[in-house]
C-alpha cells in the first residue's frame, strides 16, 4: 500500500543478515516512522510493545527474528532459544506459533552452515505468501460488497473493529482488503471505524482508509449496536487472531459484543483470515485459546497530541485504580455468518472449514 507517493510493506528486509525494517505503529496515526530491527531481541521487543501488531504480521516478524538469530549463531541451541523467546512474546495470535513451527521445520534438518541463507529465504517466503493470501482474501471479499451494492443501490456501509488492514499484515490486510479493492473498482463503500479501546487500533484503520481515499467515520466502540438498530450497517467484517476448526473467532476485545448486536439486528458478521490463522488443534475455544492480559496502564492512560501538537500521555484514571485488561475475546461460531479466506467464503462450521485443512506437517502450531 502507499504512504504519500511511496509504496510500503509493513515489514521488509534488506536481505540476508538484516536489518529488518518495520513501520513503528506506536507513533501512528500522528507520526509515521520506520524502525530497523537488528536482533531477535529487538524483534521480540517490537512484538511485545506492539510496534508490530496484527496476527499475520506478528508471525512474519517472528520468522525474521529467527533469521536474525541464526545469522548470529546457527547452532541447535540458538535455534531453540530464538523460537522459545519469540513464542513467549504474545500468546493469543496463532500465526506466531505457526510461523515459528515452520521456521523450525525448515532449519532443524540442515547443518549449521546451511541455516542462515535458508532462514532468510524462508522468512521472506512467509512474508510474500502473506501478502498474496491477503490480496486473495480481498478478491473474494469484494464480491460480497459488490452484491450488497447491487442489491441496495447505494454505498455499502461496513463496520470494522480493531485494525485488520495492511498495517496488521505484510500488505493489503484481511478485513480491509475487500474494502480497498471495492474502492479501487468504483464500488461505493463507507466504513464505520470502531475506536477499539484501550489501544485505539481503530485510529490505524482510519489512517489507512484516509490514505486510500475510502470514505469512513470514526465512532466510539459502543456506537455499533445503535448504528445497526437504525439500519446504518450492512455488514460487519473483522479480522482474527485465531479461528478454531469449529469456526469460533478470537479477536480484539469487543468483537463478541459486535457479533451479538449483529445477530440481534440481522446484520451479517464475517471474519476475514488467511488459513494460517486457523488453529486446527483447539477444540474448546474458551478453554483452549489463551487470552492475553495486558498492562492496566493501557486503560489508565491515553496517548495523543497536546494543544501544541506534541505527543503526550494523559491519565484518565488514578494510578491505584484496579484495572482488568483482557486483550481479546471469543465470538462463538453460531454468531459468525462466514469465514472469508484466500480460498473463498466458508461457513463457520467444522465440516465446512475442513476443506481448508493443510496436510499434517503444515498444520502444527507448537513451536
Amino acid at each position: 500500500m502507499k504512504v504519500g507517493d511511496r509504496h510500503y510493506r509493513s515489514l521488509w528486509s534488506e536481505g540476508p543478515g538484516g536489518p529488518v525494517h518495520i513501520i513503528d505503529q506506536t507513533g501512528l496515526p500522528h507520526v509515521f516512522a520506520t524502525r530497523a530491527l537488528d536482533s531477535p531481541e529487538a524483534v521480540a521487543e517490537a512484538i511485545v510493545t506492539m510496534r508490530v501488531r496484527g496476527a499475520p504480521l506478528i508471525g512474519v516478524a517472528a520468522a525474521f527474528g529467527v533469521a536474525l538469530a541464526i545469522s548470529r549463531e546457527a547452532s541447535d541451541a540458538a535455534l531453540d532459544r530464538a523460537v522459545r523467546a519469540l513464542a513467549a512474546t504474545r500468546p493469543t495470535a496463532v500465526n506466531l506459533a505457526w510461523a515459528l513451527a515452520r521456521m523450525r521445520r525448515r532449519l532443524a534438518p540442515l547443518s549449521p552452515g546451511e541455516r542462515a541463507p535458508a532462514a532468510w529465504a524462508e522468512a521472506q517466503a512467509i512474508a510474500d505468501e502473506d501478502a498474496a493470501l491477503n490480496e486473495a482474501i480481498g478478491r473474494h471479499g469484494v464480491e460480497l460488497l459488490a452484491r450488497e451494492h447491487a442489491a441496495r443501490g447505494r454505498p455499502v456501509n461496513v463496520l470494522t473493529h480493531c485494525n485488520a488492514g495492511w498495517l496488521a499484515t505484510v500488505d493489503w490486510g484481511t478485513a480491509l482488503a475487500p474494502v480497498f479493492l471495492a474502492h479501487d473498482r468504483g464500488i461505493p463503500v463507507h466504513v464505520w471505524v470502531d475506536e477499539t479501546r484501550p489501544r485505539s487500533q481503530g485510529l490505524l484503520t482510519a489512517w489507512e482508509l484516509a490514505g486510500h481515499g475510502v470514505p469512513h467515520t470514526l465512532v466510539a466502540d459502543n456506537a455499533g449496536g445503535h448504528l445497526m438498530q437504525h439500519g446504518r450497517v450492512d455488514l460487519v467484517i473483522v479480522g482474527a487472531d485465531r479461528v478454531t476448526r469449529r469456526g469460533d473467532v478470537a479477536n480484539k476485545i469487543g468483537t463478541y459484543l459486535k457479533a451479538l448486536a449483529a445477530q440481534a439486528n440481522a446484520v451479517p458478521f464475517y471474519a476475514a483470515v488467511p488459513t494460517p490463522t486457523i488453529d486446527w488443534a483447539v477444540d474448546d475455544a474458551l478453554a483452549g485459546i489463551p487470552i492475553e492480559e495486558r498492562s492496566g496502564d493501557e486503560v489508565r492512560l491515553v496517548r495523543g497530541l497536546d494543544g501544541d501538537g506534541r505527543p503526550a500521555t494523559v491519565a484518565v484514571a488514578p494510578p491505584a485504580t484496579p484495572v482488568a485488561n483482557p486483550a481479546f475475546d471469543v465470538t462463538p461460531a453460531a454468531l459468525v455468518s462466514g469465514i472469508l479466506t484466500e480460498r473463498g467464503l466458508f461457513a463457520a462450521r467444522e465440516e465446512s472449514l475442513r476443506a481448508l485443512r493443510p496436510v499434517a506437517r503444515d498444520a502444527a502450531v507448537a513451536p
